[in-house]
């Protein structure tokens, strides 16, 4: 049936139509940037005004198209749910009241939010695609992770403001409550500036607590942190190595595809030559055969890996060897 959504979308699936979206979102991103300079705003306002309006009646029409392709299963997909999330928000400047006071602070914000555009390149783009599913599979695994960070930071944190925490002796600014506490073992998770924060505690005499220090970032860095880096790029070689797997599937499919169409034509060629053969002056195949080979030329396509075992085969693929071999020779006494 013509009818069918899987026909009625090839045009989503061409390489023109996806270069075309990503060219428009690439063109996008840099008007965006391009905003970002006031004396560009001022001097091109009515340019900007139309760009948007052009830029978003496209993202309307392939909103619109992708709706119409298949109706029902388009809301099953995140990145089509983005992408009409997207869309509102673009039409949101214009249901505010131009003579409302906040109406140009409302407007900076939402052309903030529609920076976000410039992620519908994953949409189109195989490789992001598979990057982000790696991403979404790590999720899990780092959660757990880094819960186990937390409860590490929760007991660390009251052991330091137990240590460390005395209003009038210790550093009540690093650790004289938890909220102080969690956030000086984040730095010290994330190695950032870790020294400054133990030169503070030496000078107030705790010099035991450079071990204090010494474990948990050995625990909380070289353990977890990095556990929860090493299981991120795990996920994306699996979902690299998965999508090679499946470009290399789909290529050796083509391939087949092709090689059965060869073989089906070279089946009609001999099915057409065996009727020639009845219906001519031929007496024989062999007759028929031999005429054939005159027309050969060594470019003519063979497939070679279902290699047939008949004589009439063989003769003729060593007949085009023999014009391939001839051909150097024949150009080159031609030259001359």
């Amino acid at each position: 049936m013509t009818n069918h959504p899987r026909r009625k979308g090839l045009i989503l699936e061409t390489s023109l139509f996806n270069s075309v979206m990503i060219s428009i979102i690439s063109l996008n991103a840099v008007f965006l940037a391009m905003e970002t300079d006031y004396r560009v705003r001022v001097n091109s306002n009515e340019y900007l005004q139309v760009r948007n309006l052009i830029i978003l009646s496209i993202y309307t029409a392939e909103f619109l198209l992708k709706f119409y392709v298949d109706p029902l299963n388009y809301w099953r997909s995140g990145y089509n749910l983005f992408d009409a999330i997207i869309l509102l928000i673009a039409y949101l400047p214009y249901t505010i009241d131009k003579n409302d006071i906040k109406y140009y602070r409302t407007c900076h914000i939402v052309k903030g939010f529609q920076a976000f555009k410039i992620l519908k390149l994953i949409s189109y783009s195989r490789g992001m695609r598979s990057l982000m599913t790696a991403l979404g599979q790590t999720v899990k695994t780092v959660i757990y992770v880094l819960v186990l960070l937390f409860l590490l930071m929760f007991i660390f944190a009251i052991l330091g403001y137990g240590l460390y925490g005395d209003p009038d002796t210790g550093d009540s600014k690093n650790w004289g409550n938890l909220a102080s506490a969690f956030f000086t073992l984040f730095s010290l998770v994330t190695v950032d500036g870790w020294t400054d924060l133990q030169d503070e505690t030496d000078e107030r005499g705790f010099n035991s607590s450079r071990t204090f220090t010494i474990v948990f970032i050995l625990l909380g860095f070289f353990v977890f942190f990095n556990m929860s880096i090493g299981v991120v790029i795990i996920n994306i070689q699996d979902s690299t190595r998965n999508y090679k797997q499946e470009l290399k599937a789909e290529k050796q499919a083509s391939l087949k595809a092709n090689k059965q169409a060869l073989l089906r034509r070279q089946q009609e060629e001999v099915n057409m030559l065996m009727h020639q053969q009845k219906t001519s002056e031929y007496k024989t195949f062999s007759e028929l055969v031999e005429e054939f080979k005159k027309t050969l030329h060594h470019s003519d396509p063979v497939v070679l890996e279902d290699f047939c075992a008949s004589i009439p085969f063989i003769d003729l693929y060593l007949t085009s060897l023999n014009l391939q071999d001839n051909t150097p020779l024949a150009l080159l006494l031609e030259s001359l």
